[in-house]
């Protein structure tokens, strides 16, 4: 089993889910079902997920990105797995034992900037270290893996339009948008717009919080319904995400429009030699192929 974080938590307050215990606790069960013989791969940097540890009938791999966070130092002291950062490179220590691979040797991290994909690959090798998987595999595996619209839909994907960069991702709940912020301020850009919608389903608070945390990092803000509401009346969830810009320090321009293409296609026209825009995307397959589309066709003209 892996558990890379639980966070502030998402999807709260459906099926009876509503407070982020509540959702440690389901996120929990496929821990509680590891085999004797097995190993669940848990977040040392999340105390909800560290929880977890005692509930597991097999063994653990705690990771995390500093190796002397109390949890990782007590589990090697006492020689179980661990999975850290040194010194530009993913280690693997149990006791006085260490398997490395270079930051540089796995695409999926861009070189380690990427903060959240250095903290998954960590947890893909500490997947496949339980699984008893031999090191030049998991190095192989790791330097082979790209997170593109085919392997990895809606994960980052990184687009070139025009000389601008374009990022496309799901990210719908306050813990993503701050993983996806953190990401982007390691990219140099002259200037960031972004494209997003809220999911109806969500909190109040939560739809609020995507944009409170976004206008204090980008440029533009296009804000956009699309078909699916999810429950909402016509514009309620355009009315919470301008809300969330209340106090926003950076934005300064916002616009609201329908439809998911319409707001990707204005931000593109937008963009110049050099921008960055985050997409962050609702209907997976069908905006990513339009994106490809617009891109495919800008490389032709130029």
């Amino acid at each position: 089993a892996v558990v890379t974080n639980v966070g502030v938590g998402d999807h709260l307050g459906l099926n009876y889910i509503t407070t982020v215990d509540d959702l440690a606790v389901v996120k929990r069960v496929v821990v509680d079902n590891v085999a004797d013989s097995g190993y669940a791969v848990l977040n040392a940097a999340d105390p909800l997920v560290v929880k977890m540890a005692s509930h597991c009938p097999g063994a653990v791999i705690f990771f995390a990105m500093d190796r002397n966070n109390p949890v990782m130092s007590r589990h090697r002291a006492q020689g179980k797995r661990v999975v850290y950062v040194e010194n530009g490179a993913i280690v693997a220590a149990q006791g006085s034992s260490e398997h490395r691979v270079p930051l540089d040797a796995i695409p999926l991290t861009r070189g380690g900037i990427i903060g959240f994909q250095v903290e998954n690959a960590m947890a893909a090798a500490a997947a496949a270290w339980a699984l008893d998987m031999d090191w030049e595999s998991i190095r192989a595996g790791l330097g082979s893996f790209v997170s593109d619209a085919s392997t990895a839909p809606g994960r980052f994907n990184v687009f070139s339009y025009k000389g601008a960069t374009l990022i496309a991702d799901y990210g719908h709940n306050p813990d993503a948008i701050i993983a996806l912020v953190r990401a982007i301020e390691t990219m140099p850009a002259k200037r960031r717009s972004v494209v997003i919608s809220g999911a109806g389903d969500r909190r109040d608070e939560d739809i609020r919080e995507q944009t409170a945390i976004l206008g204090d990092a980008f440029d533009d803000l296009i804000l956009f319904q699309d078909a699916c509401q999810r429950g909402r009346e016509d514009g309620e969830v355009l009315n919470l995400l301008r809300e969330g810009l209340a106090k926003a320090q950076r934005a300064q321009r916002v616009d609201e429009v329908r439809g998911e293409f319409v707001a990707i296609d204005m931000a593109l026209e937008r963009l110049q030699p050099g921008d960055l825009c985050l997409v962050l995307v609702d209907q997976v397959e069908a905006a990513l192929a339009h994106l490809a589309k617009r891109c495919e066709a800008s490389q032709q003209a130029a």
